[in-house]
């Protein structure tokens, strides 16, 4: 992916639409880390996105433009929490 392209995508916004827990979309993905019929997980630029449910199915995945769309029975959706920047406590400790 050209520089261009990849700083475009960092500063798109990350919005998340859900329609009556059957149709998910969401932007700003980065790419798919793995899928079946109950979790979704997905890099963003905000950190990975597990999407969980039923009947889950990738509809629309474009990682040029970010997209992704998840039809099925959604039940949760869960960031996973973020990694410190300044490499965790032995980093800080050693410094």
């Amino acid at each position: 992916m050209p520089l261009q392209d990849e700083q475009k995508m960092q500063t798109l916004p990350q919005n998340i639409s859900l329609e009556d827990r059957a149709h998910l979309s969401v932007t700003g993905v980065s790419d798919v880390d793995s899928f079946d019929e109950r979790t979704v997980t997905v890099f963003t630029q905000l950190g990975a996105l597990s999407i969980r449910g039923s009947d889950l199915h990738i509809s629309v995945l474009n990682v040029e433009t970010g997209e992704l769309v998840v039809d099925g029975q959604i039940d949760a959706l869960l960031y996973a929490e973020q990694q410190p920047k300044s490499g965790g406590l032995f980093a800080r400790m050693f410094r």
